[in-house]
């Protein structure tokens, strides 16, 4: 197998942190330089269902797209006790749940606040600093629905780490360093839990 990646997205170091969780280290690695449009090759839109990274090529010559679909695989293909994606029909559906929320209400109005704030890939896409400002501002009214959720739970989805956890790690790391947003000084219990996640072994490496 291959996966095609470049390591410093967002999208990538969400996958990876995954992998990492359930031992995945032994991969063929292939970087894609998005800036550089590495990506926008048709070679490579050929493979990809969406075009981006990260991009699992498997050894029968299929590919599978998107982050959650690649974690799913791996975990499914690799033995381990985790249960990242739930351990029973309640847990799994919490999972997906909250996994889903972060995504839509989080994570992808952080991608749209950067990318149209930045102006990152202007050259390829119309960045509107208006949309960027609007998306910030949903990610600064979503954080304390977080914060209240993990008031209620010693993590995002169940009272177990998860692949919802993840996907806040990644959401807070993007609000904290690239949108400037003071989540911890507001939000305690976003605090408190990205304290004790920052300790795991995955997130250290």
């Amino acid at each position: 197998m291959k996966l095609y990646e470049q390591a410093a997205t967002v999208s990538c170091k969400r996958l990876n942190l995954f992998l990492r969780e359930i031992g995945v280290t032994d991969l063929e690695r292939i970087e894609i330089n998005v800036r550089e449009g590495d990506n926008l090759d048709q070679g490579y839109q050929d493979k990809s269902a969406n075009g981006k990274v990260p991009l699992l090529e498997l050894d029968d010559g299929s590919h599978l797209s998107e982050t959650v679909a690649i974690s799913r695989y791996f975990d499914e293909i690799t033995p381990n006790d985790l249960n990242l994606f739930g351990q029973d029909t309640v847990e799994r559906a919490k999972v997906e749940m909250w996994n889903r929320i972060v995504e839509i209400d989080g994570i992808q109005n952080a991608f749209q606040a950067f990318r149209n704030l930045t102006g990152l890939y202007s050259d390829r896409e119309n960045c509107v600093e208006d949309w960027g400002k609007e998306a910030k501002r949903r990610v600064e009214l979503f954080l304390p629905k977080l914060d209240k959720q993990l008031g209620q739970s010693s993590y995002v989805a169940t009272e177990r780490y998860s692949i919802a956890d993840i996907s806040a790690y990644i959401l807070v790391f993007v609000a904290v360093n690239a949108l400037k947003i003071e989540v911890f000084e507001t939000n305690q219990n976003i605090k408190r839990w990205f304290d004790k996640v920052s300790t795991r072994p995955a997130l250290q490496a």
